[in-house]
């Protein structure tokens, strides 16, 4: 376990795993939902995953959202790439970045989970949907996540070629 975590880069730790982590230990505190486990392997690969889902949602919605309202606005790419290049403390400030905002997306989550969970109370047959529509939630998450990847990929492959 421990080979595991050190293997483990700085952006998986803080994107993933500390979200992940805490995004269980909130949502076992302010739902009905049991997230946190006793099992520690289990636990890891679980908290990574949520992490991992939490931080999709923070890339395809939160993001897009606060640009498209002008709270933020980003460089371009391939200026990104080029700067990355001459400033290695870029690439460090962006994943500060990405953390920010998937913290951004962690409180997000758990408010529309609160929110699924009122809902829940009040159409029992909810309930019965529950593992259908976090399939689907998520196979829709990580559909777009990896068509935003191949697009960073290919614009990463142009911006090294010019």
């Amino acid at each position: 376990m421990n080979e595991l975590l050190t293997k483990l880069s700085s952006y998986n730790l803080f994107n993933y795993l500390f979200p992940g982590v805490l995004f269980a230990i909130l949502v076992t505190e302010f739902t009905h939902y049991q997230l946190v486990q006793k099992e520690i392997v289990t636990g890891v690969f679980l908290y990574y995953f949520l992490g991992l889902a939490v931080s999709r949602f923070g890339s395809l919605v939160i993001g897009p959202l606060l640009k498209r309202i002008s709270f933020v606005k980003f460089a371009d790419y391939n200026a990104f790439v080029a700067a990355s290049k001459k400033d290695t403390q870029i690439d460090v400030l962006s994943e500060v970045n990405n953390t920010y905002r998937t913290l951004c997306s962690l409180f997000s989550l758990l408010i529309f989970l609160k929110l699924y969970a009122r809902l829940e109370a009040k159409l029992p047959a909810l309930r019965d949907w529950d593992s259908s529509i976090l399939i689907v939630l998520l196979f829709l998450v990580f559909l777009f996540a990896y068509r935003k990847q191949t697009g960073f990929v290919v614009k990463r492959i142009k911006a090294n070629l010019s």
